[in-house]
């Protein structure tokens, strides 16, 4: 497991790493905190971004100050408690289940496709999903009847609450405490002067605001109105941080009632089976945790029933609410609980899994092959965006880009499909006729080596998801002021790697709009009329926007008006001015 960790770590800060999208608006968002000396309102382009609490802008600024402005400095903090969170599974399944349990556990959690999928993206679920974990842990052993330290325990229950709560607000407190409130109601101690009595509830709520507690304050008193509890959400109206954070961001979100409606969600029963996808490969063996004991005579038993209430609250809380795919995310460590549990049995279904597993192996490498003589002949001009097909209404999703890909986009992939070829090859014939444990680590072996091909097929998609091409140029070019052509999120790279703000043509809405109706808001946004004005102006001024947008430029100021400084990805860089070649380097 260490040595698949090592990995991963080396797969988050491999170069080239770029930023793009939420990447760079949380890189952002932290840099703009360290620069401005303001920890408690976050800001993208100058107006309040209130959505989300602060804990990861404040980790990836601390790694700002150590190792300086680096793109793969801000991943450092979600590399670290990746991690982190597989050792501590790989602990809890120990202490629960026996070394072996916890190390199959680890190897899961460090191994399955979903940690590694969505820690490629900047957002603290990893982190909120260790806080869980942690909390889930500290719960049990406050409640083992062995356990020398019960009070310490319950300091980290409260604690780990407490920067849950700093991490994703309301569902840091949700998951862990519904979860033991399922379990005590299950075993019949929710009722239990003893058990309350172990937990310590108003010491643990006292650490809880004490952790937790500042920043709301001050977040409430800096973003007057102080109190509002209106349940309409609508353009155009600023009731303070207090109703965005709680009302809004909350209540209203679950209820899908929220505004802006800049999300979109995953159809339920999608939603749950995905979790056989974000587990793979050893999901497979998910079936032999059936044939487990649930009953809580023992602390394996006891266990295994706070798997089930744990993963049982995430999944149906999110049944009833708005869900992205990585939404379930904290139920993996549950899950991987159970499976490392099951794999240690080595019964029928298990080895019914790694056939399972064979013979899945072997299709995906027919098929890599077959995609590989497929596209032998398509040529590779530019970068992949000349193959890709656009699906914006699918990008409110967080694989929603999945949908872009063409069997052509593939030809620029053939290196990564290769080396996939390899890895499934090598899980296919190490899980076909060798011992348990020798199969286990095939497998492991196997998703090391396709996590080093989906980083490398990562590295081909930069030119399309950054804008860092076309900041290299414009760093080089004359000074000139910044304009952005819609939504800040499409062009958040630009913002990140030159530290400017920018305007922002027709880009009020989604993410900016309810900070944007803020009286300290800065004035950035500009209609058509007032960017035709700035770019018929002497001063010099850059605009980047998508190519498929550059006819709606045109109308409004003339091609002639246009000069293109570079293009890349499906985006253009213009300026107003033409430049030579002697002022552009």
């Amino acid at each position: 497991m260490l040595f698949a960790a090592a990995v991963y770590l080396g797969c988050i800060l491999s170069p080239p790493s770029l930023m793009d999208d939420v990447d760079a608006v949380q890189a952002q968002i932290a840099r703009n905190m360290l620069s401005s000396g303001d920890w408690v309102t976050a800001r993208l382009d100058g107006v309040a971004y209130l959505e989300k609490p602060p804990l990861i802008y404040w980790m990836i600024a601390a790694s700002y100050k150590v190792f300086g402005f680096h793109d793969w400095v801000a991943r450092i903090p979600i590399a670290l408690s990746s991690i982190a969170l597989c050792w501590l599974t790989a602990a809890f399944g120990a202490w629960a289940f026996g070394r072996r349990e916890g190390f199959y556990a680890g190897l899961c959690m460090s191994t399955c496709v979903g940690l590694w999928l969505f820690t490629r993206i900047l957002i603290p679920d990893v982190m909120l999903t260790f806080t869980i974990t942690l909390g889930v842990w500290a719960f049990l052993r406050v409640l083992d009847h062995e356990e020398l330290y019960p009070r310490a325990w319950a300091a980290t229950l409260a604690a780990s609450l407490g920067i849950g709560l700093l991490l994703k607000s309301l569902i840091g407190v949700v998951f862990p405490i519904g979860a033991a409130a399922i379990y005590l109601l299950c075993t019949r101690q929710f009722l239990s002067a003893r058990v309350w009595k172990r937990l310590h509830p108003f010491s643990g709520l006292a650490i809880i605001l004490l952790i937790a507690a500042p920043w709301h304050i001050l977040a409430t008193l800096r973003n007057p109105p102080y109190f509002s509890f209106t349940m309409r959400s609508i353009p155009g109206e600023y009731h303070g941080f207090f109703w965005f954070f709680f009302i809004n961001e909350q209540l209203l979100r679950f209820l899908n009632l929220r505004y802006p409606r800049d999300y979109n969600t995953v159809p339920r029963l999608y939603f749950w089976l995905l979790n056989l996808a974000w587990l793979f490969p050893w999901s497979v063996y998910l079936p032999a945790a059936t044939k487990l004991s649930y009953r809580p005579i023992d602390r394996a038993g006891k266990t295994r029933l706070m798997a089930l209430c744990w993963v049982g609250c995430v999944l149906v809380f999110f049944t009833f609410s708005t869900t992205q795919e990585y939404y379930s995310m904290p139920c993996y460590p549950a899950i991987a609980l159970l499976i490392g549990s099951a794999m240690a049995m080595n019964g029928r279904l298990v080895r019914g899994g790694s056939r399972v597993l064979t013979v899945l192996c072997a299709c995906a490498v027919m098929a890599a092959i077959a995609i590989l003589v497929a596209v032998r002949h398509v040529p590779t001009p530019g970068d992949i965006s000349e193959a890709l097909s656009a699906h914006p209404a699918a990008y409110k999703l967080s694989l929603g880009h999945m949908e872009d890909l063409t069997l052509n986009s593939f030809a620029y992939l053939r290196l990564p499909l290769a080396l996939a070829a390899v890895a499934f090859l090598i899980g296919a014939v190490g899980t076909l006729r060798t011992t348990r444990k020798s199969a286990y680590i095939a497998v492991a072996v196997m998703m090391v080596v396709f996590f080093q091909a989906a980083r490398l097929a990562m590295v081909r998609f930069d030119p399309y998801l950054s804008s860092k091409p076309l900041v290299d140029v414009l760093e080089r070019s004359p000074r000139g002021g910044l304009i952005v052509n819609h939504h800040y999120y499409w062009f958040s790279s630009v913002f990140f790697y030159t530290d400017r703000t920018a305007l922002l043509l027709n880009g009020r809405f989604n993410n900016l709009v309810y900070g944007s109706y803020a009286p300290d808001s800065p004035n950035i946004f500009i209609d058509d009329n007032q960017f035709r004005n700035l770019w018929r102006k002497p001063e010099r001024y850059y605009i980047v926007s998508k190519a498929s947008a550059v006819p709606d430029l045109q109308a409004l100021v003339g091609s002639g008006q246009l000069n293109t400084v570079e293009e890349s990805g499906g985006k253009v860089l213009l300026t107003n001015h033409p430049l030579t070649s002697a002022g552009t380097f």
